[in-house]
């Protein structure tokens, strides 16, 4: 039996937690318009909104990566679901953009907790060739939770546009409790010893793993993660204010939207993602899907009708759908025995760029409503070309 099958509930498990996770994370999404209004703030403060929740995961995730590897994956994820459900109830109940800031900071310790310790859990118990389908897995949970999330907070939003949150944020406690009795411990004791032991070299802080990371055979990779995710954060975080504002797309629209054009993207992780990496290969898969999104980001200001709106994003979200497992699959190959470690300084470089990317993108709104679409064109093409070296290099590292 594969160990993909051996472990199927414990996976299953871990696609319900990031499901939820992400699921409340992406309620934001359709209602921000209308926190602007109520609240009274601008661009700028959700572009710092989204940054604030980018910083905290960036400031946790080696840290929660290192524990992973010292303690154990199962609690870490447990406290995780915990602190996340706090972060819910508290934006739903937040008055003031102050509460805002604290809530999605809460939001961020909580994500960084959840998935280096998901990816490294993923990794523990597949074996090398199963690793694409169990990221994709993982990714595709994260994925629908993207699309039923945006669709509960825009058709919601009618009836009160707090509802959602404290709904996520009762679905987060109850996911942690079953996590917490259900879900066994994928790193036995001794290799949690012998990870302490052999690894001294990465107990660095924060800013020391970041600045010796050039060191390691996957740096490019970090790199084009940090580059692509600044790209991505451009064109998510400020999705719902352009329509709004360039269209007058009500919640329900915006929902509508994401959710259907995201549809795709879950259905491909789940069935054909594994045969795609191994048909095409990372490098090919991963280049392919950021000159696809550079290219329909850049479409995204030439139309105009809802159909054409809805067609464009449809291939930039299969595009990301397709692209976020690749570059984990990638990264998690070149780990070896460091998924943790590793898993935690992919999520920091992923939050490095979602921090650079909304403040940017949410100054530039303000500018003007399409100067951050513009910006997500140029950063996304330039990950392509930094794409097609790190594929070279990587291909070297693991021949």
């Amino acid at each position: 039996m594969s160990l993909l099958l051996k472990n199927r509930g414990a996976l299953l498990l871990l696609m319900f937690n990031l499901f939820l996770v992400f699921t409340g994370i992406g309620l934001v999404i359709p209602v921000m318009p209308k926190f602007m209004t109520e609240l009274d703030i601008s661009g700028s403060i959700v572009g710092l909104l989204v940054a604030a929740f980018s910083l905290t995961q960036l400031l946790f995730s080696p840290l929660a990566g290192r524990i992973s590897d010292s303690l154990g994956r199962k609690w870490i994820i447990v406290i995780g679901m915990i602190v996340f459900a706090l972060s819910e109830w508290l934006f739903g109940a937040a008055n003031s953009a102050f509460l805002l800031f604290v809530a999605r900071m809460l939001g961020g310790i909580g994500a960084a907790l959840i998935m280096p310790a998901v990816m490294a859990y993923t990794a523990d118990v597949t074996s090398d060739e199963e690793r694409a389908k169990g990221m994709g897995f993982m990714n595709a949970a994260i994925t629908t939770g993207f699309i039923i999330g945006p669709g509960i907070g825009g058709y919601l939003a009618e009836f009160g546009v707090r509802v959602p949150f404290y709904g996520a944020a009762v679905a987060g406690l109850v996911a942690g409790l079953i996590t917490a009795f259900i879900l066994p411990e994928s790193l036995p004791a001794y290799k949690r010893a012998k990870l302490r032991a052999a690894k001294p070299a990465k107990n660095r802080n924060l800013l020391s793993q970041l600045i010796y990371s050039y060191r390691e055979p996957y740096f490019l990779s970090l790199i084009i993660v940090f580059v692509m995710s600044f790209g991505l954060a451009n064109y998510e975080t400020i999705f719902s204010l352009f329509v709004d504002h360039k269209f007058g797309f009500t919640p329900k629209d915006i929902a509508f939207i994401i959710t259907f054009g995201s549809i795709a993207g879950a259905v491909v992780q789940l069935t054909a993602f594994g045969w795609i990496l191994e048909r095409f290969g990372e490098k090919r898969v991963i280049s392919t899907c950021l000159l696809a999104a550079s290219l329909f980001v850049l479409l995204t200001l030439f139309v105009s009708s809802f159909w054409m709106i809805f067609a464009v994003t449809f291939i930039v979200f299969l595009s990301i759908d397709i692209l976020r497992p690749a570059v984990s699959t990638q990264m998690s190959l070149l780990a070896r025995d460091q998924q943790g470690y590793v898993a935690g300084l992919n999520s920091a470089f992923t939050s490095l760029g979602n921090i650079v990317g909304p403040v940017i993108a949410g100054m530039l709104f303000d500018v003007d409503i399409n100067y951050p679409y513009l910006l997500a064109f140029i950063v996304l093409l330039l990950s392509f070309v930094l794409s097609v070296s790190v594929g070279r290099r990587n291909a070297q590292t693991t021949a």
